[in-house]
């Protein structure tokens, strides 16, 4: 079978210790995190991780359905890259000096829509926001400028679908919890 690119999707509370569980699963199943990613939701209270992994869709599901059965975690998604909207952002720093006496330099980040976020006597930050391979291919051109650190973050994503998956979870929670109250009385 196939290995593809996945996102999964993660919808939690903000709990201490919570993305050791989750990574432990994929531990477990001897599947590498490409990238990790989390922040608030949307939803208040309500936390959204993002997973980058390789794999089968079939051992995937099931990790998903493994991550839903965590008590911190309220629902878990899985996407393909076609579902999803998605972006990583990228910082380079190099040397000021080599932006100034290199003008071909400039012109690189101009044509990979780079921005300069900071300029100091010694180093310069370059920002580019992108896919992998467009980040990753900046920095294959930054090599040669002697680039002095280098980061990327992790994948941020929303879905294509017009509505949010994980509301239309919380409108059918909400629904049953009033039919469960209704039926009670």
């Amino acid at each position: 079978m196939d290995k593809n690119m996945f996102t999964i999707s993660v919808f939690t509370e903000n709990q201490v210790g919570l993305l050791n569980r989750i990574s432990i699963i994929f531990t477990r199943r001897g599947i590498n995190l490409e990238s990790v990613s989390s922040s608030p939701s949307a939803e208040p209270g309500v936390h959204k991780m993002n997973f980058l992994v390789f794999g089968e869709r079939e051992a995937l599901e099931k990790v998903v359905k493994q991550i839903e059965k965590c008590v911190d975690v309220l629902r878990a998604f899985l996407y393909t890259d076609d579902e999803i909207v998605y972006q990583e952002v990228a910082l380079y720093k190099v040397p000021t000096v080599r932006l100034l006496d290199e003008p071909n330099l400039e012109r690189i980040i101009r044509v990979h829509n780079a921005r300069i976020l900071e300029i100091t006597r010694d180093y310069t930050v370059i920002e580019k926001t992108g896919h992998e391979t467009e980040t990753q291919a900046l920095y294959e051109l930054l090599k040669q400028y002697d680039i002095q650190q280098f980061i990327r973050s992790g994948r941020v994503s929303v879905t294509k679908s017009p509505t949010e998956h994980f509301s239309c979870f919380l409108e059918e929670q909400e629904a049953r919890r009033r039919r469960i109250q209704e039926s009670g009385k």
